[in-house]
């Protein structure tokens, strides 16, 4: 094979630039959130599961068992498992079972490359977001410099700034201001 072949055929790289650790975690965040939101319906609906049968193909599932998965509509998993602690494991297995069929199911290359692509999508976004924060928080420094009357360098102004107008010689060389001094 030529390397034309092998470029010309992987026309979406999985990984087209290297990215740090965090942003892997941001890429790895949004592809478990639309993971999720795929199987909304597994983990906080009430209504009957339809990849229950995915769950009787990935585990071994006892044949009574089998039968109240398919003829019986149970409750999600996050209604199940509420308030309950280590006895979730039994009580809940039907719908644990439907939820883990339906997140296995979308949980693959191809859902991590599309979060990939939106985490690149929404890079201008957060960029946006940054600049803003950033100009929020510039704004926020000067108005803290003006309330409290600093300089520069975050050092109180006033009372040099008060002493310096004390002193201060007019042109025709009659000191002015302070309290004593007249206007």
């Amino acid at each position: 094979m030529t390397d034309r072949m092998i470029i010309g055929t992987n026309k979406l790289p999985s990984n087209p630039t290297p990215l740090s650790a965090p942003q892997e975690q941001q890429v790895r965040d949004l592809y478990y959130k639309n993971v999720r939101a795929k199987c909304a319906q597994e983990i906080e609906s009430t209504s009957p599961h339809p990849h229950v049968h995915l769950a009787l193909l990935i585990t071994p599932i006892p044949p009574s068992l089998q039968t109240t998965l398919l003829t019986f509509p149970h409750p999600a998993f996050a209604q199940c498992a509420l308030g309950r602690t280590f006895t979730m494991i039994y009580a809940c297995r039907a719908p644990r079972l439907a939820m883990n069929a339906c997140m296995l199911q979308y949980q693959n290359q191809d859902e991590l490359d599309k979060a990939r692509q939106e985490w690149f999508a929404l890079a201008g976004e957060r960029r946006r977001a940054r600049e803003e924060h950033q100009k929020k928080l510039e704004d926020a420094r000067e108005k803290h410099k003006e309330w409290w009357n600093l300089d520069e360098s975050g050092r109180t102004v006033g009372r040099r700034a008060e002493e310096r107008e004390e002193n201060r010689v007019d042109d025709r060389g009659v000191q002015r201001g302070g309290i004593y001094r007249g206007t």
